[in-house]
């Protein structure tokens, strides 16, 4: 691609990317609507076309399948987003190229519920207990656009503190994590197409991963585009793992964490760059909220597959089961040094015990890529590395 081409292919996705920012400002008038009555049979009809393409795995269940050259294409992702993040950072706060812009981290607790069937008393849900926790809601990446701009959807980090036994990843000691985004599918199916999809990002053309006429990836497309939307609040969303993790020995689950209320923020009629973080912040001034924490356990290893994040587990085959309540009580958090603090923790799938070990090439990827890229970050910041333990304040 000459240099036209690439003015041309730019200025393409700039208004490809402008258009679809616009139509979030007509989300109020019908999005809510359309996600109860008119997303279900859409979701339905999208995942019934991929599992029609995709091939059979072949290993059973919570077994993985090493892709040929794993290790490669995961150097290649640390190159091209440690590239990204020099590049664009060369004279500003380094943020995290995936995850990005952080609405806040605030003070939680994790109560694991009593009286859970044997299936899912593994690891951190073996036995009742409340673990002190961060969490963090942070948006896509891998910029940090005003909100409205970014691309409707959101992500969530937990982080439990006081979990005994030896982690998989020992930069931090007595933590477990969980991520999640606000969609229930990733948006690229495996390691070889988050390849690819990188290569995007790196020459500024994301979009033209999903739409390249040689090698389209417009499903995946379709099912981010049915979740992506103007969101109220990061504490009004539900999320999604997305991609699969051990519970226990031999059995595979994904995880979700859905908001217990039904109340809802109205849309700002003029909304700020900020304005997610700011109805966080208002929420949180005068009520404590929860959300349900459910696992939802592999049971059929071909409509369930551990090696593609494009396909949603059926709930029919196995529904999810909530085994713990995530509090968030009433408080502050938007102050400039816990907002720095936040910008300095890391949130990693392999801060973990070996129960809950991640799954699927994705995930393997993930290993270095999230601690190279972490430990890069605080560099470039001159952010110590640190593990809180529930006792920080601001």
């Amino acid at each position: 691609m000459n240099s036209r081409e690439r003015t041309l292919a730019h200025r393409f996705h700039d208004a490809l990317q402008r258009g679809m920012s616009a139509t979030r400002y007509l989300d109020r008038y019908y999005r809510d609507g359309f996600d109860r009555v008119l997303r279900p049979p859409l979701v339905a009809l999208v995942q019934a076309i991929i599992n029609r393409r995709r091939e059979p795995e072949g290993p059973g269940l919570a077994e993985e399948r090493i892709l040929p050259g794993e290790g490669e294409m995961t150097r290649a992702i640390i190159a091209a987003q440690g590239d990204f993040m020099r590049t664009t950072y060369a004279i500003a706060v380094a943020e995290r190229v995936g995850n990005t812009k952080t609405y806040g981290a605030v003070r939680a607790s994790f109560e694991v519920l009593p009286d859970l069937p044997a299936r899912v008393r593994h690891g951190v849900f073996a036995e009742p207990r409340t673990f002190p926790a961060w969490v963090r809601f942070g948006g896509p990446g891998p910029l940090s656009p005003p909100d409205m701009r970014d691309n409707g959807l959101l992500s969530i980090g937990i982080k439990l503190m006081g979990v005994e036994g030896p982690k998989l990843l020992d930069d931090e000691h007595a933590t477990q994590d969980f991520t999640g985004l606000s969609s229930p599918t990733f948006t690229t199916p495996d390691l070889v197409e988050n390849v690819k999809l990188q290569q995007r990002l790196r020459e500024g053309l994301p979009a033209f991963y999903f739409l390249d006429p040689r090698d389209p990836h417009l499903l995946d497309a379709i099912m981010q585009g049915l979740y992506a939307r103007a969101q109220t609040s990061p504490l009004e969303a539900s999320y999604w793992s997305t991609v699969p993790y051990l519970l226990g020995p031999a059995q595979a689950m994904r995880f979700s964490v859905h908001p217990r209320s039904l109340e809802r923020t109205p849309l700002p009629r003029r909304p700020g760059a900020n304005y997610l973080r700011h109805a966080m912040a208002a929420t949180l001034a005068r009520t404590a909220v929860e959300f349900d924490f459910r696992v939802q356990i592999q049971t059929d290893a071909r409509t369930m597959p551990i090696e593609n994040a494009s396909v949603i587990w059926p709930e029919r085959l196995s529904p999810a089961i909530s085994v713990a309540r995530l509090r968030v009580p009433v408080q502050g958090f938007d102050s400039p040094e816990q907002l720095a603090f936040a910008r300095s923790l890391s949130f990693q799938p392999w801060h973990c015990i070996a129960a809950h070990r991640p799954l699927g090439s994705q995930n393997r990827a993930r290993r270095a890529i999230y601690h190279e890229l972490s430990v890069m970050r605080q560099r470039l910041n001159g952010d110590p590395r640190v593990e809180p333990d529930g006792n920080e304040r601001f």
